[in-house]
């Protein structure tokens, strides 16, 4: 009979194209995974893998393996939803995405509620963009995500995707001391021209909102610093290099030499707590969203906020 942890290991590697990629996913180390896939050629007496240049590419054989072995764990899933469901509590191992500020300010409250409350439900956390994590709870890799979209930039729900609204996230623009935008009340989307930025690299949900938000407001960016995490972006505007728009939720009392000033009208990102739609009764699933809401009002009024 085919193991479905070593099933698990090679379709992640085909949903993510890497070793690498897949063990990060998962939470293993890159050879715990190999471990796997060699166990599953064994078993199989299929060669799945192929080196090709420095990486790996699957053969037809693990295509074909791979997308079976999704179809089983849909049934394991509905297995286990429906005993988790009889037995009316949260139990069994519960993997959460979410992105970085989330998962610094949002999730550590939550998590630490429900491992109280629940002493039976195991919630492993994974801090992964957006951009990813919708696709990975679609492919049944994530059992549910905490993602977030932006006003004017919308991230769509995959088929077969149910979501719940966890709420509203308003943003500030940072200004360092004595920047001409410093002594201002309110800050105007006008106002916004000729300034060089700091932002997060290409590819992300912040950086795509930020350029088009400002191209609405007839500014074309000067996109002078790139960073992931917005910790980094605002030591940046504390250095005076640059302004930056960073959300509220995750970010902590701002450093001496930072202003956080309010937009007119403020930019807010919406966010969400994804799941399978065969996941929907599971009430490790409902007491983990409802605890994610629980939470919010109390991370959602951070210090620093806009001055006006």
């Amino acid at each position: 009979m085919l193991d479905l942890a070593r099933l698990r290991a090679l379709h992640a590697v085909s949903v993510h194209g890497s070793v690498g990629a897949a063990a990060s996913a998962l939470g293993y180390s890159p050879s715990a995974v190999s471990q796997q896939i060699t166990k599953l050629e064994r078993e199989t007496r299929t060669t799945l893998l192929e080196r090709r240049g420095r990486g790996v590419v699957l053969t037809d054989e693990a295509r074909h393996l791979a997308a079976t072995a999704e179809e089983l764990f849909a049934i394991v899933e509905r297995a286990e939803t429906t005993l988790e469901e009889r037995r009316g509590q949260p139990t069994g191992q519960l993997v959460v995405a979410a992105f970085a500020s989330s998962a610094r300010g949002l999730l550590p409250p939550a998590l630490a509620e429900l491992a109280l409350l629940h002493p039976t439900l195991d919630v492993r956390l994974r801090e992964i963009d957006p951009h990813l994590s919708s696709d990975l709870v679609a492919r049944g890799l994530i059992d549910l995500a905490v993602t977030h979209d932006w006003d004017i930039a919308r991230l769509p729900t995959p088929e077969g995707v149910e979501r719940a609204v966890i709420g509203d996230d308003l943003c500030d623009l940072l200004v360092p001391d004595g920047h001409p935008l410093a002594a201002r009340a309110v800050v105007r989307r006008a106002d916004l021209r000729g300034l060089r930025w700091i932002c997060q690299p290409p590819g992300t949900v912040c950086h795509d909102w930020l350029v088009r938000t400002l191209r609405a407001a007839g500014c074309e960016p000067e996109l002078a610093h790139q960073a992931e995490e917005n910790h980094t972006q605002i030591a940046l505007v504390a250095a005076g290099l640059g302004v930056a728009m960073v959300p509220r939720l995750g970010r902590g009392p701002l450093p001496p030499g930072v202003r956080a000033k309010a937009l007119d009208p403020v930019p807010s990102r919406r966010l969400y707590a994804l799941w399978r739609a065969g996941a929907a009764r599971r009430p490790a699933v409902t007491a983990t969203v409802a605890a994610l809401r629980r939470h919010w009002p109390e991370v959602a009024a951070v210090p620093g906020s806009a001055e006006g």
